[in-house]
Order: C-alpha cells, then structure tokens, then sequence
C-alpha cells in the first residue's frame, strides 16, 4: 500500500443509506476500509443524481439492501494500492461503471457492452463477497454500486473505474460525465452515427436527451428535432442547437414528427422508458432509419408492425452507457466542452450533499434536468 493520510486504516465518514424500498435516503455515519492493491479511494467532491439511483431507492433493482448509491461520481485521489500505476494521490478523476476487462467486448473496446458488468454493478459487494463499507455498528453494508457508491463522502473504487481529467475543469461538474451524459453523447456518435446531414430526433429532453442533441448537432445533423411536456426544456433545447422542437402532450406525436419530417427521420433515440413513446421512436423513422432505446421506464411489451420494419429496413438499438468506452467517451465530450461546443454545464443544478432529498425531488418533478450534490 502506498502511505497517504487516509489510505492504510479504516475511518468513519458519511454516507446516504438506502435501507429499504421507498423508506427514504438517510445520512449515517458509515466505516470505510483501506483500498486494496487493485483499488483506489477517491475523496468525493460531488456525485449527480440519475434516475438509476431513483430507481435504487424505490426497489426496482436487483441490488440487495442495505445499500449505498451513487453513480456519477467525481473526486480527487487519496490513496492508491500497490498495483495501481496510472492515477496517483492528488489526481482529479471521474468515476464510472465497472467491467471485467476479460470477456470479448471489454477486450475489443467496448467496455459499455461487458459480459459481467451487471453483476459487478448492481450485487453489492466485490466479487469475493466482501465489502469496503460497513455500518456504524459493524453490520453489513452493501456497496460497490456501479462500482462506486458515490452518495458518500469517499468511495473505494476498482483501477479499472476512473478515467483520469485536467485539473483545468470544473471537477464538480464532472460526474454526470460517467453516466448519463456519455449515454446520450455516445448514443448520437457510435451507435446511432448520426451523418452531416441527417435528420434526428430525440424523445425526452432530459440530461440524455439533451447530451444526445448535443451530439448529433456536433455531428453536422441538419434537422434535429426535441421533444418533451416542459417548455423551459424546449426553449434550452433551442438554445443547444435543436430546429424544431415539438411538445409530446399534442394528440399525436408521431403526426407532429412527420409533419417536420414528411420522409421521416433519418435517427431517433427515446430517452423516456415509456413504451408508447417508443413506438413513436420508430414508427418516425425514415427508410433505413435507426432507432436507439437508452431506458425502460415501463415493462416488456413494446408493440412494432414487422411488416413496415422490415419493407422499411428499419433498425433498433439498446444502448448501455452511450457504447464502446467510458474514458473515450467522457474524453471526447471534455474535448467539445472546452470549445464550447458541449456546454453541459448548463443542464446543471448543484446542492449541498445534505439536500439530496431535495435534490432528488427536484430531478422527479422534472424543475431540474440534473442535479448534482457538492461533499465540499
């Protein structure tokens, strides 16, 4: 183990505990145990809100509780174990998800795609069954969310789940950038490889939607339409580079589409879950369109016509964190930001940590696109 002040004992901090299904976020004080030889403990400076997190808190994920959350994650290095070389105590980092590194996809660059990842993401504990958590009183803490369980003042982290940023930027804006951010940018850019040219739409304008909107502009998309019920949304929309924006409470929406797009569109991508508005998703494309679904809101049951998909060589894609790799995502979309292209700074909103659970209200009620909450 490399000496660092925190880095070779256990100490208390706090973190927000979910301990049961809709029974709330509350802040306890928790033991955190040193890094192994392949981890890294990063001292948290803030950690967005998605609605992965959300779904945590109501018990609609496999992650056993007790549990701390927290995905979106971005801190400064404390300590690093003796196997750790490419990030060192004092480097600025954001935290994204854990993959194995082993199976075919993590070894072809497409990390997003990792054959265990849901098992390392959502189990709650390392692969070994321990944890690097603990309650106040010794009890068992489940953690390792994403591989992180960032909704806490530090997080011990895998080597493998940090990607390295310049000290130059704002840090504490930086951990959407892990997850819901990239998905909607690397949806636009390796999935759906939105062309100069091309007609796009997006289903929801939330952080997704309008990372996706971002990207397809940046892309050279010449007709982009967004598509949401808020209207503050709409506008910012417009402001980010959208053409056309369309309110999804009209009577029909994909009549609304076409009538911006009469040959359709060229890609779509949902960013909502719902099942209703995923068939809008493609019933909107154009010939040898594509369609990419990034979130399931609802349950399975989605109703298509394989008559017009296949006449009209249509195409959907699931996405998982926006394709391919976290540090090349998150490391193109720095590159935009820093030119201004991809201002994402401004679907932000920042809370003391102590106000997650207004934090977490503001992000449902829709005030707020993405809410992120500040341990400093």
């Amino acid at each position: 183990m490399k000496e660092n002040r925190r880095g070779t004992e256990a100490f208390l901090m706090q973190a927000a505990v979910v301990r049961e299904p809709h029974g709330g976020i509350r802040f306890e004080e928790v033991i955190i145990t040193p890094p192994r030889a392949d981890e890294i403990l990063v001292r948290n400076v803030a950690t967005g809100i998605c609605h992965t997190d959300i779904n945590g808190l109501e018990g609609r994920l496999p992650s056993p509780l007790p549990i701390v959350l927290g995905h979106e994650g971005s801190g400064v290095v404390e300590a690093v174990g003796a196997e750790v070389h490419d990030v060192a105590p004092g480097d600025h980092v954001v935290m994204t998800y854990l993959t194995c590194g082993a199976c075919r996809e993590c070894t072809s660059g497409h990390e997003s795609s990792c054959r265990s990842a849901g098992r390392l993401c959502f189990s709650g504990a390392r692969p070994d069954g321990s944890h690097a958590l603990q309650g106040h009183d010794g009890g068992v803490l489940n953690d390792r969310f994403f591989g992180q369980s960032s909704f806490a003042q530090y997080s011990i982290t895998h080597r493998s789940n940090v990607v390295k940023v310049s000290k130059d930027l704002p840090l504490a804006l930086l951990g959407p950038l892990g997850c819901g951010i990239m998905t909607g940018a690397g949806a636009s850019w390796n999935i759906l490889q939105v062309q100069p040219g091309m007609s796009f739409a997006v289903f929801g304008s939330g952080a997704v939607g309008l990372s996706a909107l971002m990207a397809a502009r940046i892309a050279g998309a010449s007709t982009i339409i967004a598509i949401d019920r808020v209207p503050e949304r709409l506008e910012l929309a417009r402001s980010l580079g959208a053409t056309h924006v369309v309110d999804a409470g009209c009577e029909d929406l994909a009549e609304a589409v076409r009538a911006i797009a009469p040959d359709g569109v060229d890609r779509t991508i949902d960013t909502t879950g719902r099942l209703a508005v995923m068939g809008d998703a493609v019933r909107v494309l154009a010939q040898r369109g594509i369609a990419a679904l990034v979130s399931h809101a609802e349950a399975d049951g989605l109703t298509l016509s394989v008559k017009d998909m296949i006449l009209s060589s249509k195409s959907i894609c699931g996405v998982a964190e926006g394709g391919r790799s976290a540090a090349s995502n998150i490391n193109r979309i720095l590159s935009h930001f820093a030119k201004g292209d991809f201002p994402f700074d401004r679907l932000i909103k920042t809370y003391p940590y102590k106000q997650i659970e207004a934090a977490i209200d503001d992000s449902l009620s829709g005030a707020v696109i993405k809410p992120i909450i500040c341990w400093e």
